[in-house]
């Protein structure tokens, strides 16, 4: 639900929304649903019937007291992979928990992303945070290339050990993932961001300039994940460890 739907404790539905309420739900008038603004807030809400005048509407009975998401922004970086791929990689990243998700165009990538390709990853990533009950919907930036947004890291102002960063790498020397995530690693942590290399993995300069910009070079495991796969088992191990710890 967009802010601007929500009027005098009742909400203006969309013709895709009483659809899918009515239609695929099988909802009708006096039927109690979920609602979530997207921004962390939800609501037990009651569909009312179809009036000429106003069609499709619901009211808010009662504010829902939720948890969610995890205790630290996550944030992946991912180079665009082939085709349509991209899709499920964004529908398991929001469904992983994530908090935002930047496309970016490395050395390697071959796909050159279209403004429809954002405009629908941008419904997925509404519609899976919905589907896994998430408080927030994530962020789904627009594509940019690697080194430019390194560069935007040089702009940010840092907080002294508030973020992680970390780079997918293979065939490389570098520590598991999983032994960097330590209770003391995360301490005082205020986000991670996980990077993500392409078809071919990121070029040795593409390696250089993150880790110049204050990414950890990390290794998922002995096998090479195809690059829709590495982001999930990523995402889930740090997920894991997260919510490990705040359950602790």
């Amino acid at each position: 639900m967009a802010p601007s739907q929500l009027y005098d404790r009742q909400i203006v539905l969309t013709l895709e929304q009483h659809h899918y309420l009515n239609r695929v739900l099988r909802l009708q008038g006096g039927d109690r649903f979920v609602v979530m603004d997207g921004q962390g807030r939800w609501w037990l809400a009651e569909l009312l019937p179809i009036q000429d005048a106003n069609p499709f509407q619901a009211k808010l009975l009662e504010e829902i007291a939720i948890d969610t998401e995890l205790p630290v922004q996550l944030t992946l970086v991912a180079a665009l992979p082939k085709g349509n791929a991209f899709d499920e990689v964004v529908r398991q990243a929001t469904e992983l928990g994530v908090s935002c998700i930047i496309p970016v165009i490395s050395d390697r990538t071959l796909l050159q992303p279209s403004p429809q390709r954002l405009d629908r990853w941008r419904r997925i990533v509404q519609e899976a945070a919905e589907q896994s009950e998430r408080q927030i919907v994530p962020a789904m930036l627009e594509p940019t290339t690697f080194a430019a947004y390194l560069r935007s890291l040089n702009q940010q102002v840092v907080v002294e050990n508030s973020t992680r960063r970390y780079l997918g790498v293979t065939r490389c020397v570098a520590p598991a993932l999983l032994s960097c995530l330590t209770p003391t690693q995360l301490t005082e942590l205020n986000a991670i961001e996980i990077a993500i290399g392409p078809e071919g993995g990121w070029s040795d300069c593409e390696i250089e300039q993150a880790i110049a910009a204050g990414f950890q070079a990390v290794s998922f495991g002995k096998r090479i994940f195809r690059t829709v796969t590495a982001p999930l088992v990523a995402l889930a191990l740090i997920a894991s460890v997260l919510e490990q710890e705040k359950s602790i």
